[in-house]
């Protein structure tokens, strides 16, 4: 069927788009060298990943779940980060991830060797550094602001490599991740802070590998490929060092929709109209970065001739995605489609108000759409 025919809500992966996206990363691979891994954290619809891993190198988890489903569905290079890991979990880690990295001095003392013993030598044990370089505004996204957990800033790594010389030995890899929805002239910025501080470490033979995280909106018009590309190979060629890269919006940026329908419209100073689809339940991102959703067709309040304020049916007053203007009146039964959708929305949506998760479709290069997920009460249920 065709995307004004499927029933909403409704999630619609663009296949078209996602492919597009994958074949400007893995030109960037081919020119630069590096590897580029899928963070699942932004996207985990495990359907593409085999589409996924015919460009790019693998994936990279923030825990076990995210690891499993990494190395289930993809099968590729398996890499995981987590402010801290857990007793329990650590030995199945350490078993399907290729890549262990520790935040903490501490937590590397407490787990290295064993994860170095179920790699049997093989290492692929990393430290996040915290390179102590905002280039943000937003601190809730902001890795390096003041007070953060996320990384070893440099005191506290140099009072590391005097308590725990020996855990640092088990290193062979550095890790930073500090950008969020960013070009080009922000990674150069942070890599050169990161290098002032650390390039001894960097250049120091146990080294073998520099994970510069993710952040990185390389699929974007206006992305500095050009840039990123001499980035790489200049790291490559002065440290002699693998170089990885761990984006997950650039993947399925501009890749998907939500497809929702005007169940009503009602009067309140303002014309609203009530969909079936929850920013709060279906894309949280909105409510909570917050950031106002493209979406299709539309323009900003008062651009258009006909300006309404979208709402959902949940009992949350603020459950708004926001004022949109159109050049037509909106009518009972017309069908919007907000853009952008693929990212951030699967991972992060919820069941409150007893709100039904929307199915999931792929839309092929034919423009055709194949149901590849529904859910129902049993979800909602299951989860309380």
């Amino acid at each position: 069927m065709k995307i004004q025919d499927i029933k909403t809500p409704a999630y619609v992966i663009d296949e078209k788009k996602l492919k597009y996206n994958l074949q400007i990363l893995k030109d960037v691979e081919d020119r630069s060298g590096c590897k580029i891994l899928l963070a699942q954290k932004a996207f985990s619809c495990y359907y593409e990943y085999p589409l996924i891993g015919k460009f790019i190198s693998g994936t990279t988890a923030s825990g076990l779940y995210e690891a499993r489903l990494g190395k289930e569905e993809m099968g590729k290079e398996n890499h995981v980060f987590s402010p801290a890991y857990k007793d329990d979990e650590i030995d199945e880690i350490a078993s399907i991830c290729d890549h262990v990295i520790f935040n903490s001095f501490s937590q590397l003392n407490k787990y290295g060797n064993k994860v170095n013993d179920i790699h049997e030598g093989k290492k692929g044990i990393g430290l996040r550094i915290n390179p102590g370089c905002s280039t943000q505004d937003a601190a809730i996204y902001d890795p390096c602001a003041k007070g953060s957990r996320l990384g070893v800033t440099k005191d506290a790594f140099d009072a590391g490599i005097k308590k725990y010389a020996d855990a640092f030995e088990l290193v062979d890899g550095l890790h930073f991740h500090t950008l969020c929805e960013q070009n080009f002239d922000a990674l150069d910025v942070t890599f050169k802070a990161f290098e002032k501080e650390f390039s001894d470490v960097l250049m120091s033979p146990g080294i073998k590998w520099l994970n510069m995280g993710g952040g990185h909106h390389i699929t974007r018009d206006d992305y500095d490929v050009d840039g990123l590309v001499e980035l790489i190979k200049y790291i490559k060629d002065k440290y002699n060092v693998e170089v990885y890269l761990e984006p997950g919006e650039a993947i399925a940026l501009n890749a998907g929709y939500l497809v929702t329908s005007v169940l009503d419209i009602v009067h309140n100073d303002d014309s609203i109209l009530i969909l079936d689809a929850s920013a709060a339940c279906h894309a949280p991102d909105i409510l909570e970065m917050p950031y106002r959703a493209p979406l299709k067709n539309s323009g900003k309040e008062g651009e258009k001739k006909y300006t309404y304020t979208l709402s959902s049916c949940t009992c949350l007053a603020g459950d708004v995605f926001g004022k949109y203007s159109f050049d037509r009146e909106i009518n009972i039964g017309d069908r919007l489609y907000f853009e952008d959708m693929a990212i951030y929305s699967m991972v992060k949506n919820n069941t409150f108000n007893g709100m039904a998760l929307p199915s999931i479709y792929a839309m092929d290069d034919d423009d055709s759409c194949k149901k590849i997920k529904s859910f129902g009460y049993d979800e909602f249920k299951r989860r309380l």
